[in-house]
């Protein structure tokens, strides 16, 4: 099962692209995209541009985004929800599905505490890929969010209840993923 994770933002968006391979998961790409415009709208017109780039060269199975969150900030909320919203709406024009995930389920997945620091997310994403360098934050979330529905798939049996094409494993790993 091929996932691409996605850390959405106006102006840096992550992405991160692993493949479960039985009980191995293994790096496939990732990186921060970074559209250029001087209006919001003509950067979010180019994410939906660059994010179709990466499920075209990268074909993901699924899609792993973070679920919304409470700002702080209305506006960045705001802006924050726009550029999810964008990144929704591009990977469903590509017919790619999307799983979200809270932002402590994704934390916990990866480094075994719901309120790691950014930096603790980058090294263990690191680890886990053996990758040779952190991955950049943004990239770093992107490729948390992929290993989190990676193991989320394992304890579930999302993959084979895919591959299968069964609709009752599907059903039952719903109500099991609502509980995350």
């Amino acid at each position: 099962m091929r996932v691409l994770g996605i850390d959405p933002g106006s102006t840096a968006t992550g992405f991160g692209v692993i493949e479960r391979l039985g009980s191995k998961i293994v790096h496939v790409a990732h990186g921060t995209l970074r559209p250029k415009g001087t209006s919001l709208a003509a950067r979010l017109a180019q994410l939906h541009a660059l994010i179709s780039e990466v499920v075209e060269g990268h074909a993901p199975d699924v899609a792993s985004v973070e679920q919304v969150f409470v700002s702080t900030s209305p506006r960045a909320a705001l802006v924050l929800g726009q550029a999810r919203g964008v990144a929704l709406a591009a990977l469903a024009a590509l017919g790619v599905g999307v799983e979200e995930y809270a932002a402590s389920s994704i934390k916990q997945s990866v480094t075994g505490s719901g309120r790691a620091p950014k930096r603790q997310v980058q090294q263990m994403v690191g680890r886990l890929l053996a990758l040779e360098r952190k991955p950049a934050t943004d990239a770093a979330d992107a490729l948390a969010a992929a290993i989190c529905h990676a193991h989320a798939g394992r304890l579930v049996g999302i993959g084979a209840a895919r591959a299968r094409g069964s609709r009752a494993a599907r059903a039952g790993a719903l109500r099991v993923r609502r509980r995350l």
